[in-house]
């Protein structure tokens, strides 16, 4: 699978420098697609908090009201590869404005006063389960209009973007909630669906669905797209090396998050300094992804993945040993927390990893693989997660850290090889449509 172009490369003779934010903002398409999932997320992180706290003031119950939170990640652990089929199957652009419209409707429906409590949950369920398409369609269309270094920096900023908006939308959600009622919170993120699908109307190209160049017979149904998108995968030793290195490296990267709460206890501290704690590993991905998209070409940061997985897990076993070994106190809390913000800086490693897996794909299949990829990344966060936080009953905290970070380097070894002996290969296939350039 190796020797075609991925769909928007800059042409042969080209100069290989990184890609700025003026070329990136210089396409036309991108700015609607940057915008609107900024759009989207602070909405989404609103209404969060107004469910949260709307179904606690009706129940009086704190598991309820965790569950209310959770249930937007069900659909991607339930059916996240099924779903994410559409947007190979009908034209992406349609699926985006489709997804916003009927959040927009199913959203302003949950803002009804009075609504039963299932029916709550019940819309709240649907509404999520337009996530998996809508965000499967996204990326796949940026992969379109995007050539490999501006995708790269295009991936890198709307992380950054995606941690500010789940701030503003957390903060906004809880200033609603407590000035208003929170079904005003809800019609505000009804309102963000409604205005991200007429932008989208208004500033996306129409291209056709993608042509899978009738390699598969047979009539089409959801289940066979999401087979032959698995199939696509396993036929790929590039594919499945980039799965497998981000799968085990997301597992024990995000598995400290399970033990944040006894973490910060053991080193001494209050429930205030769990936040920063938990803040360290974002802030240092936010950072590194900058660095890596805006200083290198996307061929010299995939040779960097390697040593940056690395970078992402020494730190981990460094802030387990710091626990157990220093005395509780401030010095020991700063020094957990710097570790963590530089295992951040080298989990920036997914953006080049996305990058390499988008070129690895053929256009047709990009949102059904996607799809196979992120729903895996949503279950072994939460393994990962749980495994921690099971493991921290019988063992202190500071050793489960490092545990997962000496973990970690050993179960990372087999698919950084793979990765390694797979790299340069991408998807031979010839887009539908060129990248946008206006």
């Amino acid at each position: 699978m190796s020797g075609g172009r991925p769909a928007g490369e800059r042409p042969a003779g080209a100069s290989p420098r990184p890609a700025t934010f003026r070329e990136l903002f210089a396409v036309r398409e991108f700015r609607p697609l940057f915008g609107t999932y900024l759009l989207s997320t602070i909405g989404d992180e609103l209404a969060r908090v107004a469910l949260t706290v709307l179904v606690y003031q009706r129940t009086q119950s704190p598991l309820l009201s965790a569950v209310t939170f959770a249930i937007s990640y069900l659909p991607w652990l339930l059916g996240g590869a099924l779903l994410s089929t559409l947007a190979d199957r009908f034209p992406r652009h349609r699926v985006l404005i489709a997804s916003d419209v009927a959040r927009a409707v199913l959203v302003a429906g949950m803002a009804v006063p009075g609504t039963p409590l299932p029916v709550l949950l019940g819309l709240l369920f649907v509404v999520a389960a337009c996530g998996p398409p809508f965000e499967s369609a996204r990326s796949a269309l940026m992969a379109d209009v995007l050539d490999g270094d501006r995708y790269a920096l295009a991936t890198s900023l709307t992380n950054v973007g995606s941690q500010v908006a789940q701030v503003l939308g957390f903060v906004l959600g809880g200033t609603l909630v407590a000035v208003l009622h929170p079904s005003a919170a809800l019609l505000v993120n009804a309102a963000t669906f409604a205005v991200s699908a007429v932008w989208l109307w208004a500033r996306l190209q129409r291209r056709p669905a993608p042509d899978d160049g009738g390699a598969w017979e047979g009539p089409r149904s959801m289940w066979r797209d999401a087979a032959e998108g698995m199939r696509v995968i396993g036929r790929s030793a590039r594919l499945r090396a980039i799965i497998a290195v981000t799968w085990v490296g997301t597992l024990f990267g995000t598995a400290p998050e399970g033990v944040a709460a006894p973490l910060v206890t053991q080193l001494g501290q209050g429930e205030a300094q769990i936040g920063v704690l938990l803040a360290a590993n974002p802030a240092g991905v936010t950072v590194g992804g900058l660095l890596i998209a805006r200083g290198l070409t996307q061929r010299r940061s995939e040779q960097l993945v390697p040593p940056l997985v690395v970078l992402s897990l020494v730190p981990v076993l460094l802030a387990g040993l710091v626990t157990v070994w220093w005395a509780p106190g401030q010095g020991a809390y700063a020094a957990v927390v710097a570790l963590l913000f530089v295992a951040g800086l080298g989990a920036a490693w997914t953006i080049p990893l996305n990058v390499a897996f988008v070129q690895a794909v053929p256009q047709a299949y990009r949102g059904r693989a996607f799809g196979v990829a992120v729903s895996g990344l949503y279950g072994v966060q939460g393994i990962g997660v749980l495994a921690a936080g099971a493991a921290a009953e019988g063992v202190a905290p500071g050793w489960v850290i490092a545990l997962i970070g000496g973990l970690g380097l050993l179960a990372v070894v087999p698919p950084l090889l793979g990765y390694a002996r797979t790299q340069g290969h991408v998807a031979a296939d010839r887009p539908t449509a060129g990248p946008s350039t206006s």
